[in-house]
């Protein structure tokens, strides 16, 4: 591509249309790169965030949990589904004890505010006065409630350890 300068040295129609053209193709790149970034900044923030709430399970740090769950979350496990204050205190008393959650994959999908976890673990976890294993998908739902993300949802699905989770 050629600029041409007229004589009083100002750039023609022609090539200021190219130019006009290649600023707003250049600048739409920048835009999708910018999102596609920041999308993926908080896809691994809240990749964190979950794999610290396993940590959090574990050694019982029940004030974090506290802080990262939302007042009105669901929580439903193979024995029942109860609200924030039940799963505290199963954590706290150690009724379940989440020795250990071996992450094998992890999906996050964003939309808005709202970020759904599927995480395909195998849990080691203390019940009922015995040591257990067990293969699940975990769902986890969290919104942005202004500068925190908040859980509103955990579910475990019980899978077979061939299960996989479509990316």
């Amino acid at each position: 591509m050629a600029f041409i300068i007229s004589r009083n040295g100002k750039l023609n129609i022609k090539t200021q249309n190219y130019m006009k053209k290649y600023l707003c193709l250049f600048g739409l790149i920048f835009i999708c790169n910018s999102i596609t970034f920041a999308q993926s900044a908080i896809e691994q923030e809240i990749k964190k965030l979950s794999m610290d709430k396993w940590q959090w399970m574990a050694e019982k740090e029940v004030s974090k949990l506290e802080n990262l769950f939302d007042d009105k979350a669901r929580f439903v496990h193979m024995s029942g589904s109860w609200k924030k204050d039940r799963e505290l205190e199963i954590i706290k008393t150690g009724s379940i004890w989440y020795k250990n959650a071996e992450v094998h994959d992890s999906v996050v999908e964003l939309s808005g505010n709202i970020a759904v976890v599927w995480n395909r673990i195998t849990l080691t976890a203390f019940v009922r006065g015995n040591d257990v294993e067990n293969e699940f998908t975990v769902t986890e739902v969290y919104e942005k409630q202004g500068e925190n993300w908040k859980m509103l949802v955990f579910t475990f699905s019980s899978v077979r350890d061939t299960h996989e989770i479509e990316h």
